[in-house]
């Protein structure tokens, strides 16, 4: 393999000729043989539009060359276009600065505007310490480019995948509103409800996490940009941070908003554990709407079976024609994930010291998989099961009037305990209500008639 030599602080690096990156990359490229977690991409983009901001405003600003800045925004449009992506080699396990991945695409935007200005016929050229990093540190541009990343990542990700399924649930709960069927309380038979209350449970749970998540996002629109080193602003002009951030505004079509502190911008993640709390909030009702839909569906001959859901595939390699929730169980798994991941940016985030928190390449992967896995598992949840989603109407038929806790009915007739006399006794001799009813002579049958009716049992009476 042919090789380039380029020199960092240190000393001397090879560099393969095909690769855009220089020595501080590679350095970081053969100091971390750690794990198989590049860098995530959202991240690198959220650097590249954080660095053709601060390139534009140092140019107003009087303090980089236009070509210059033309040339940075440039190599930066065409990360963003997805061009570079092989020149960003860097696992997470690194500096918890994100030094290197900081330096990666500093090394790589020089690179490439150097090409950019060497075909002008340009005198000059493109440090990526002097002129792609001008008035910035890895300690403010790491945070920015990770609330760059998590705020596209929620409102064009996760919300409208989450906006699908809540549309899907609200059209089901609207088709069922009329379907009677048990109600069930510690996995026992309860009082009934319809299929469509059922569903509106699930339906709220998404409207509410919904909120949380959006409730959320104005505290990541907070940019640290603008605190370099410490949170001093030290290197930087005055009006830089506020003019960057509108700049990114500008590109991104997203309100963001210079961070008030930056001391704390740059060593506390508090808005994303909160963020992150609120996808953790998500998992925990994807993994309750996804458990009941399993437990509901299951059977086909053996189980509850009130509901039936597509058959994807085949579901046992050994037992001819099962077919499993495996919607289900991929959004349940996912679920654990999440949960997971916030334990671990939970841990990460309380690790800010002194002036600086060292634990941001973890949080940025864990967050950015959250919100991938989540959406991508709604997705799929949604098309290939709660669209097909159709009730079971014999069998919810056969459950519902088999069910004794329909004896509620009778509390406001007879009491409590004779009505609890009579579901003991049906239960003890394996008969209908009707029938303990009728030989405890509590009511007639006529009475019985009148007081059941499970359809009026769903509402407030």
């Amino acid at each position: 393999m042919d090789y380039r030599i380029e020199r960092d602080t240190i000393g001397e690096m090879k560099v393969a000729n095909d690769k855009y990156w220089g020595a501080q990359t590679q350095r970081s490229k053969e100091n971390f043989p750690i794990g198989n977690e590049t860098m995530p991409k959202e991240i690198i983009e959220g650097f590249a539009i954080l660095k053709r901001s601060a390139a534009i405003v140092n140019s107003e600003l009087g303090l980089m060359e236009k070509e210059k800045a033309e040339a940075i925004t440039y190599a930066a449009d065409r990360i963003l276009a997805g061009d570079l992506y092989d020149h960003f080699p860097l696992v997470v396990w690194q500096t918890g600065s994100g030094t290197q991945s900081n330096m990666n695409v500093n090394e790589v935007i020089a690179y490439v505007g150097n090409q950019w200005l060497s075909e002008k016929n340009s005198d000059l050229t493109l440090h990526p310490n002097d002129d792609v990093n001008k008035s910035q540190s890895s300690n403010d541009t790491y945070p920015t480019a990770l609330h760059i990343a998590a705020v596209r990542k929620l409102e064009e990700v996760v919300l409208p995948a989450l906006s699908t399924l809540e549309k899907t649930l609200k059209e089901k709960m609207e088709a069922f509103k009329d379907v009677v069927k048990i109600g069930r309380t510690h996995l026992q038979d309860a009082t009934p409800l319809t299929l469509g209350q059922e569903i509106s449970g699930w339906h709220r749970m998404l409207e509410k996490t919904e909120s949380m998540i959006k409730n959320s996002i104005p505290h990541v629109k907070e940019l640290a940009i603008g605190g370099t080193a410490v949170g001093t602003g030290l290197n930087a002009h005055p009006e830089f941070s506020e003019r960057v951030t509108k700049k990114i505004s500008e590109y991104t079509e997203k309100e963001f908003i210079s961070a008030s502190n930056k001391f704390h911008a740059l060593t506390s993640h508090d808005e994303l554990v909160y963020a992150h709390g609120a996808l953790k909030g998500l998992a925990a009702d994807l993994m309750k709407i996804g458990n009941d839909v399993r437990w509901l569906a299951s059977g086909p001959r053996c189980g509850i079976g009130e509901i039936t859901i597509p058959a994807n595939e085949p579901g046992s390699s050994i037992m001819p024609g099962k077919v499993n929730p495996t919607q289900s169980e991929a959004i349940t798994m996912v679920a654990t994930q999440v949960m997971g991941n916030d334990a671990t940016i939970g841990i990460a985030a309380s690790q800010g010291n002194f002036e600086l928190n060292v634990f941001k390449p973890v949080i940025a992967y864990n967050f950015l998989q959250s919100a991938q896995l989540l959406a991508d598992s709604m997705l799929s949840f949604n098309d290939r099961c709660v669209v097909g989603l159709e009730p079971n109407h014999e069998q919810i038929e056969k459950n519902l009037n088999d069910s004794l806790m329909l004896v509620t009915a009778l509390n406001p007739h007879i009491g409590y305990e004779n009505a609890a006399k009579i579901a003991k006794k049906a239960f003890a001799d394996n008969t209908t209500l009707k029938e303990a009813a009728i030989e405890l002579e509590l009511l007639t049958a006529e009475q019985f008639e009148e007081w059941i009716k499970p359809e009026e049992m769903t509402y407030p009476k």
